[in-house]
């Protein structure tokens, strides 16, 4: 479901982002004053066709001018606007790693664990896998519901499937029943370390 989330607003930020670059590069070639040669056929009816033409005829800017409520309502859309854009830029740089996970201790009251620490439990154990050269361990989700992000790299010798299997058996598992948790989701990104060819004589 994240990833579906994610490639949407990638799709509709390309879209806003396209539509409002070739507006104003439609509005640019309009307003020039290009000799005939470079001429540019403007779609019909586009409203500027020359470095003259407006936005808005003098008429309609001073339309409702007359009226209290006019200029209320264009600040306070155009402000609205301007939230919704800096919340959608502001969303794309939050931090969407987890602070604290919420442990159930048994007896009705609730402790808090660092997510940073859980992290770096889950990644030492992870490397002290036979197989794993290096891991980088994300906790994402709510507190109480954590989920595990981990980039693994394999060393050459290692096999994939044992690797897994030994993450969820061993550091995925303690984690899950320190933390006092039913269920721990884990998503396991592998690679393969790069190394030099060895000369076999």
């Amino acid at each position: 479901m994240r990833t579906v989330r994610a490639t949407v607003n990638r799709v509709l930020l390309g879209l806003v982002g396209l539509l409002l670059f070739g507006t104003g590069g439609l509005v640019l070639l309009g307003g020039l004053d290009l000799p005939a040669r470079w001429h540019l056929d403007l779609p019909a009816g586009w409203p500027w066709t020359g470095p003259d033409d407006v936005l808005l005829t003098a008429r309609q800017r001073t339309r409702f001018t007359d009226r209290g409520w006019w200029w209320p309502v264009v600040i306070a859309v155009l402000a609205v606007l301007l939230l919704l854009l800096l919340w959608w830029l502001l969303a794309q740089f939050r931090r969407r790693r987890l602070g604290a996970v919420l442990v159930d201790t048994g007896d009705g009251a609730d402790a808090v664990v660092r997510g940073r620490a859980l992290e770096a439990v889950l990644a030492a154990e992870t490397v002290a896998v036979d197989g794993v050269d290096r891991a980088a361990v994300a906790l994402t989700g709510r507190r109480t519901a954590p989920q595990v992000r981990a980039l693994v790299v394999l060393a050459p010798h290692a096999d994939p499937g044992t690797v897994v299997r030994r993450l969820s058996d061993g550091a995925v598992a303690h984690a899950r029943t320190s933390a006092g948790l039913d269920r721990l989701p884990a998503e396991v990104r592998l690679r393969a370390l790069r190394h030099r060819a060895e000369r076999v004589s």
